[in-house]
Parts: C-alpha cells; structure tokens; sequence
C-alpha cells in the first residue's frame, strides 16, 4: 500500500471542526469590509471589489509587494494581505476567521491536514469552477499529490526545493566533489571530514528535517503493509535513525540533540557563521545568506541533493514538490475575482516571493527571472550551476508529507527519546508501529 489515503486524514476532527472554532474571533483589519448575511463580503457601492488574502509568510517579505503590484495595475479589484502564523494558533484563527464569516477570500494553505479540514468544512473552492486552466498541464505533474478525491481545492503556486547547503571553499580545501547523487552514509563520511578540517560540525539542520528521511522511505515502501499495520519499523527507517544518531554521538559531527534543543540552536547563523560545513534546509536559506548585513560571509555556496537512504537511485524519492497551496473561499462573494487575482499571482505575479525562496511552480512564469530574484545582489557569492542542478536539473522524484500532523508529532517523540538516550532504535521504532496501528484503528 502506498502511503495513506488522503480521504482518511483528519476523519475524527472533521466532525468536531466548527464546535473547536467557534470560540473566538479576528478582529477585522484596516480596509475590509463588513460582512453580509452568509459571511459574505459585501462589495462597496460604486468601489472597488475588495478582497482578504491570508498567508504565513511575513508582509515583508514579499506578499506586500505582490499586493501593491497588482493593486496598482487592477484599480477594479483590490487586494489586502492578511498574515497569520503557520502554526497550530495561526491556523485555528485562520479556521475560526474562515467558520465565522470573516472576511478571508484566499487563503494559503501549507500542510494537507490542514487543507483536508476546510475542505469537509466546506471553505475550499473546488477547482472545477474554472475549467479554463488545465492545473495538472500549468503546475505539472507534482501538482496531482494536493489532490483530495481526484479533485483540486485550490492551486498550488510555489516550487518546493529541499537540499544541502555547503560550505564550497571548505569542500575544496578537503578535496571532497559537489555531489549530484549520493548516499546517507556518504553524506556521514562528508561532516566527519569536514568536522576533522576544523569545523564545529560537518552537519546541522533543523529538527523538523530528521522527518524527511522517514516519509521517504514510507513514501517508497508504503506507511503501512500489505495486511494494515504499520510499516513505521521499516528497516531502513531504522537504519536512518542509526545513522544521525552515529554522527552525533560517535562522530560529534552533528550536534547531540539535547544540546540542540535547550540551546534553540540558530543552525543556519552556524552555517553562514561558518561554524559548520554543511546545512540541510530549503530555498528559503537564501533570505538569510543574501543579508550580508546580518550574515556576512567569505565563502561561497554550493549545492546538493538531499542524500537517500536507499541504494538503487530509482527508488528515491525527496521532501519538495509543490506547494503554498491557495484555496478560494467557497463562501466569498467575489470568487470570479478571487480568481482572476489568482491565476495572476501562480503565473508570474508572486514573483516578489522570489528573494525568499519561494519560485513559481507555474510554467507560465520565467525561470530565469525567478532565479535571479533569488540569487540578488549576491549571485557571485554561489555556485550556479550546483543551485540550477538542484533546483531544476536533477529529476529526482518529489514528495508532499502526506502523515497526519498528529503522527508526525508522536513519530518526532518517539525517535527524540532515541537519540536522547532514552530507547533503543528497536524500541523507538515498536513505539511508532504501536502508536500508529492505534491511530489507524481510530481512523478507518
């Protein structure tokens, strides 16, 4: 069985979604509108339509400019911007904001449980609405993993790219190649050579990343067998676990876990510090390694894949794909315009987002274009072809976390206890397959 079915996530919250979110309320912000009977935005006379856009990223840090930039060519439809957290509390107010009739239009959505509750809540807008633009052909085939039941509830906008950051001066001074393909054990053998040429580690990242080696291999090889159980004790799920907890401990070639936590260690402000070697992150680092004020650096950046855990190069598959999914408020009064506002920003509009790591998933919208946002002023400072190859070149199969957060979560406390020194990696891994067979049974 190949992952899990998209149409058994969130089954027990579903029923309870609008009796958990009607307590409280988002207070309405500067520009909006009332709402009219239904929740529904009411269009002022004789004005523009206004709509309510609401995403996690920072105003700041790009979709202020994309607002501003439409707002000045659509004089006709106005845009706000709306930013809440991603996470638990900024999604519960994005939640109750959208189950009271507050004004929200569009709204970003980043998980797929997430998006799942507002669709059995009746919020997301089926694309169907809008047969005039084919999202499978636009976005590609990575866009089909944000289908819920054949269907697509919004469109998702942003390419997703997972990889390795390295330090390239030190990669040469250690003789070590950029590598294009190449293995967990290989990546291990990389930081306790950088670590031993004087670095602080060879390896760090943050510890939401340790997730993505255990979804591809459930990717892969299913995250349940062929008879319903968990296949959270998959060998090579173990394997992974044996193997960071080796580079900490064995090899202190990456930081022990609990010096990484009660620390809150800053692991990108390491690598652009230069403390460390090697960083596993996403295209967002770039944000942060273009701000020479804050970061300043004298080496250059080079790129690579995120390792595999699994021999045969066929069978790997990575964290990325595509993602920022917008959805439509099924309930705005303004949807023909929402999604005028819409296709706009997927094909090229969102390309202020660009200098954040956030490159249009749409083919549509220039590539080139969107790498030279995101290189900036600083494009001397990187390897481009090592950036272009992960970016665009390597082919290699995508994934989007299709596990519950819920899982995710017990998952993450059963492998910390491990690495901690609590468990055994046998024992971590039992406690997974009990507690996910027990969430299985919850959730048929």
């Amino acid at each position: 069985m190949k992952g899990m079915a998209k149409k058994g996530w969130g089954a027990a919250a579903a029923g309870i979604l609008l009796a958990s979110l009607l307590g409280g309320c988002v207070g309405m912000g500067s520009g909006q509108q009332a709402a009219g009977a239904g929740g529904q935005t009411e269009k002022a006379a004789d004005g523009p339509v206004k709509l309510t856009m609401w995403g996690g990223v920072p105003a700041e840090n790009g979709p202020q400019q994309v607002v501003d930039d439409w707002n000045a060519q659509n004089p006709e439809i106005q845009v706000e911007y709306v930013r809440y957290v991603n996470d638990d509390d900024g999604n519960l107010k994005l939640d109750t904001a959208l189950s009271t009739g507050q004004n929200v239009d569009l709204f970003v959505n980043y998980a797929m449980s997430n998006l799942d509750k507002r669709i059995k809540s009746g919020v997301a807008l089926d694309m169907a609405e809008f047969p005039d633009y084919d999202i499978d052909k636009m976005i590609g085939e990575e866009a089909a993993a944000w289908k819920i039941e054949g269907k697509y509830y919004g469109l998702p906008t942003s390419k997703n790219t997972t990889f390795f950051a390295l330090n390239a001066d030190a990669l040469e001074q250690a003789g070590l190649p950029v590598p294009q393909q190449w293995t967990w054990d290989e990546a291990r053998e990389y930081a306790r050579k950088l670590k031993e040429s004087g670095f602080k580690y060879g390896l760090v990242q943050h510890t939401a990343s340790f997730s993505d080696p255990l979804d591809s291999v459930m990717v892969t090889d299913g995250y349940t067998k062929k008879d319903g159980t968990s296949n959270m004790d998959d060998p090579l799920a173990i394997r992974w676990l044996e193997t960071l907890n080796a580079m900490m401990s064995e090899d202190a070639s990456s930081p022990p876990l609990g010096e990484q936590l009660t620390s809150k260690m800053p692991v990108e402000n390491m690598f652009l510090g230069g403390e460390a070697a090697m960083l596993n992150i996403g295209g967002w680092l770039l944000r942060s390694s273009n701000n020479m004020d804050e970061f300043p650096r004298d080496f250059k950046i080079a790129f690579a894949p995120v390792p595999r855990l699994v021999d045969d190069e066929a069978d790997y598959v990575t964290s990325g794909g595509v993602g920022d999914f917008i959805s439509i408020n099924a309930k705005s009064a303004h949807t023909q315009e929402a999604w005028k506002f819409l296709q706009w920003y997927a094909d090229g509009g969102m390309m202020p987002m660009a200098p954040g790591g956030r490159l249009p998933a749409s083919s549509a919208a220039d590539p080139s274009e969107a790498l030279k946002r995101l290189l900036g002023e600083h494009a001397d400072t990187y390897d481009k072809a090592s950036l272009e190859y992960v970016l665009f070149d390597s082919k290699i199969p995508t994934f989007t976390r299709e596990l519950s957060q819920e899982m995710v979560d017990m998952r993450a406390q059963e492998y910390e206890k491990y690495f901690l020194g609590d468990q055994t990696a046998e024992q971590a891994a039992a406690n997974m397959v009990n507690k996910h067979n027990e969430w299985l049974s919850q959730n048929k």
